[in-house]
């Protein structure tokens, strides 16, 4: 995993105090015993900016939730699935001794088989997708199969030119909470599975990106986390965390080397298309915000001065013309060699003393 942190420097930075002269403190100015100080080597200016401290690391272009279909009833796959296919309501997953294993949307799992005199959240599921499959005449809504029902899977059987028994076979039909993206055919054609063999892997059809973190940044894989990501085109697009995914996904190969990091999914902000014209199988990079200030002044890192004496603390050399003078200061968030600073006597524009290196 390629990983590229920020400039991070956590609380107030130290530098090298600058000046010849001692350091007297007077009412919030710092200045040499003559009353004026020695011009620095070097200047830099002091600007108003964003500081965000970051963190960067390698991802791939990916859809969300992945989920393992298996067989629940064994048999030869006669049409294997096809990998980045979307398969709605309605259609065929795959086949399985040449009849469709169909796809029908709800939460709940098919796990028996359902026919008159039946009841359950199963069987009410079913009568909405008939509903919504245009075989629902006759059907009344409920958790009960009854005659009515049966009629309307009859018809609907007919449809995909199955014997039209009136019972839906436990294994006909596969229930997913929405429409589905193929992404890997785990079952080859001609091949034999038995119950609880992996079929195919299916996703949301929602593109995610999924980054790898280690296990120290795991306040970044809260929901939420704002990213950027640059895309293989180069393109940026913005996006967030929606969840933590397992390390290895159901389906997945039995050798696939253990994973150490913590996998996060990301949805980009412009959703599918976003990414419709980006290669799918190339690298991209994944930049999580750790922490961000708007609009801040900012000196680069080596203009603060570390004040001695009892009331300690640091400090800016201003400069003014031919003449100098220190600054009590207040520091904040670093980044990118730029660090934040606040005084009553600051103001964006002003020259400051850096150090020499």
């Amino acid at each position: 995993m390629k990983r590229r942190t920020g400039f991070l420097i956590g609380g107030t930075a130290v530098a090298a105090a600058l000046g010849a002269g001692a350091l007297v403190y007077d009412g919030g100015n710092v200045e040499a015993a003559d009353g004026r100080g020695d011009l620095p080597p070097a200047t830099a200016t002091v600007t108003r900016a964003d500081l965000v401290r970051s963190t960067t690391v390698d991802g791939t272009i990916d859809f969300a939730q992945r989920r393992a279909v298996r067989s629940a009833a064994p048999g030869t796959v006669t049409v294997a699935a096809r990998e980045g296919a979307k398969v709605t309501r309605g259609r065929a997953l795959f086949e399985l001794d040449d009849k469709p294993v169909t796809l029908l949307y709800g939460p709940v799992p098919a796990f028996r088989e359902m026919k008159v005199g039946a009841r359950g959240s199963d069987v009410l599921q079913l009568e909405r997708n008939l509903v919504a499959l245009g075989y629902g005449s006759g059907i009344h809504v409920d958790p009960r199969y009854d005659e009515g029902t049966a009629a309307a899977v009859k018809r609907w059987q007919k449809s995909l030119n199955r014997t039209p028994s009136g019972t839906v076979g436990h294994g006909d039909v596969v229930f997913q909470p929405e429409e589905v993206t193929v992404v890997r055919a785990d079952a080859a054609l001609a091949d034999r599975v038995g119950p609880e063999t992996t079929v195919l892997t299916v996703a949301s059809t929602r593109p995610v990106v999924r980054a790898e973190l280690e296990q120290g940044d795991v306040s970044l894989t809260a929901p939420g986390t704002r990213v950027e990501v640059t895309l293989p085109s180069g393109a940026r697009a913005r996006g967030g965390v929606t969840g933590t995914v397992r390390p290895q996904e159901p389906g997945g190969p039995a050798d696939a080397p253990a994973q150490n990091g913590i996998t996060v999914e990301v949805a980009l902000d412009g959703g599918a298309s976003a990414v419709s014209e980006e290669d799918a199988k190339a690298t991209v990079s994944v930049r999580f915000v750790r922490e961000s200030r708007k609009g801040v002044l900012t000196v680069p890192v080596e203009a603060v001065v570390a004040l001695r004496g009892a009331d300690g603390g640091y400090g800016l050399q201003l400069v003014e013309g031919a003449t100098s003078r220190m600054v009590r200061v207040e520091t904040g968030m670093t980044a990118d060699g730029r660090i934040e600073v606040s005084g009553a006597q600051l103001a964006e524009g002003q020259e400051v003393g850096v150090a020499e290196e």
